[in-house]
């Protein structure tokens, strides 16, 4: 009987290497794939969308513009490089069109999982603290049946002033016989 060297991890993932439902594992190519991290394209991303929500790239635009528009038309003729119909400056701003709306869209997905992680956050959180006043009710409630079932102050001096009337009132009553 042969005998098998292999650990049960290896051999049990060789049976998730048969399965079709499991991805198979990358194979190795002669030129590396040059990994990048996500995380921080994501962080860049967001920094650029903050940018371009502001005031102050407005202003930086407007100003390029104006100073782009007022070159090209009052600049001598032949230091201008883009003449009046400006299709040098419409293909600038239609390049950074095309790049700004991606990186907004990634930055407010990345916003978006935020968000759902903190919604998750804030839904365990009001649910400890909705269990935790239940059970403060519960226990309030308890004491209130308890403290019902205890005598007070003013309950026993009462009790004790009737169980004396009474003894003075047996007194009496002896006296006479």
């Amino acid at each position: 009987m042969p005998r098998d060297d292999r650990s049960s991890d290896d051999r049990r993932l060789m049976r998730a290497a048969d399965r079709l439902d499991i991805p198979r594992e990358l194979r190795r190519t002669i030129v590396r794939r040059r990994a990048y991290d996500a995380d921080a394209f994501g962080r860049l991303s967001e920094r650029i969308a903050r940018f371009l929500g502001t005031g102050q790239f407005l202003v930086y635009m407007t100003a390029t513009i104006l100073f782009w528009v007022g070159w090209n038309i009052f600049a001598p003729e032949h230091l201008r490089w883009d003449q009046y119909p400006f299709i040098f400056l419409t293909l600038a701003l239609s390049l950074q069109a095309s790049y700004a709306a991606p990186l907004i869209l990634l930055a407010q997905n990345r916003q978006e999982a935020r968000d759902r992680v903190q919604y998750e956050r804030d839904r365990d959180v009001d649910a400890r603290s909705r269990a935790d006043m239940e059970f403060l009710a519960r226990e309030m409630a308890a004491l209130r049946m308890s403290v019902g079932e205890v005598a007070t102050r003013d309950f026993l001096r009462s009790e004790l002033r009737s169980l004396l009337a009474e003894l003075e009132h047996k007194d009496r009553e002896d006296d006479r016989v």
